[in-house]
């Protein structure tokens, strides 16, 4: 699969990440974080990016694991885990390079 890029620009951060994944996948991914960051800001009042991060990420967290799980899901849910991994690497490079 070629790799696709995705401008990031949410949280009063910007940067790219390329992933083996169609675009469109990767664009709705980061439409359905930025509904899960407003929910949150919207839920906490919460004005601190790092803390809206946080708080996004554990509550997307505990959705994935409140999911039903069966023998299909758990291969699923190791790709998911292992994307997000790497995200996270991209994303702390990005912030360590500033």
């Amino acid at each position: 699969m070629p790799k696709s890029d995705l401008r990031i620009d949410i949280l009063g951060t910007s940067f790219s990440i390329s992933a083996n994944e169609e675009s469109a996948y990767l664009e709705n991914l980061l439409s359905y974080f930025r509904s899960a960051v407003e929910n949150t800001q919207k839920k906490t009042g919460l004005q601190d990016p790092l803390k809206i991060a946080i708080i996004t990420g554990f509550l997307l967290c505990d959705e994935l694991q409140k999911k039903p799980k069966n023998d299909s899901d758990q291969g699923d849910s190791r790709e998911a885990e292992q994307l997000l991994l790497d995200m996270i690497v991209r994303v702390e490079k990005v912030l360590e390079d500033k």
